[in-house]
């Protein structure tokens, strides 16, 4: 029984830590640049697209597909950010458990 109050405590203090890691990644940005950074873009923790820069040399009309690759691409590059930013904040709160390999946190 006293190895069952010891895990409770565990899960509740987990839980909790949880809980301010998702605040943490909320309040988080992410910034991805493409074209040698003419074109940059800011992602949020939750991955809504925060800030969108563009270089003005960009603004051309005969340009316009370069300039859409290059959004795409600077999104990607802030995604991949990102997503190693969770990825190495989670890890940092799970070291030292127990967790089957394979299984990611936050669910």
């Amino acid at each position: 029984m006293k190895d069952l109050m010891g895990m409770m405590k565990q899960a509740k203090a987990m839980q909790e830590k949880m809980g301010n890691l998702q605040a943490e990644i909320a309040t988080a940005t992410a910034t991805g640049q493409a074209g040698g950074g003419v074109v940059s873009v800011t992602l949020k923790g939750s991955g809504e697209l925060e800030s969108l820069n563009l270089d003005p040399s960009l603004l051309k009309a005969d340009e316009k597909d370069i300039l859409e690759d290059l959004i795409v691409a600077a999104h990607a590059d802030a995604k991949r950010k990102l997503d190693a930013l969770i990825q190495e904040k989670t890890q940092a709160l799970t070291a030292g458990l127990p967790l089957p390999p394979g299984l990611k946190l936050p669910f």
